[in-house]
């Protein structure tokens, strides 16, 4: 099995930064894919970046630019930077992993249990 925990979430003003992390542990050699999603209340949970075990990217046009997924192979760690946030980046940020990167950014194998990002205006 596989957990994951995340940290780092808060309370941020617009235009401000935060540094969200992921723990694995477990089977982690199951996890060639991470990511992180994100749920605002009364929407649907989106894909915010993906990275594969390669350090190949994946990240919807919404946050381009301003935010940076990278992992620690080593620590079995992935982050998520996010900079220059905005009142609607306000959500749940959920972890995500799985075998493959197609995985991750469909129906993902494994999920952490989702830290609180809000953003002011």
């Amino acid at each position: 099995q596989v957990q994951l925990v995340e940290s780092g979430g808060g309370l941020v003003q617009a235009g401000g930064s935060l540094r969200l992390s992921c723990a694995a542990s477990g089977s982690t050699f199951r996890l060639n894919a991470m990511g992180w999603y994100r749920q605002a209340p009364g929407k649907r949970r989106e894909l915010v970046a993906a990275i594969t075990s390669g350090g190949t990217t994946n990240y919807p046009e919404s946050v381009k630019g301003r935010f940076t997924i990278s992992r620690d192979n080593a620590k079995n760690t992935v982050y998520l930077q996010m900079n220059s946030l905005r009142p609607e980046d306000t959500a749940v940020y959920y972890c995500a992993a799985g075998p493959t990167i197609v995985r991750v950014l469909t129906t993902p194998a494994y999920w952490g249990s989702g830290t609180q990002v809000t953003v002011s205006s």
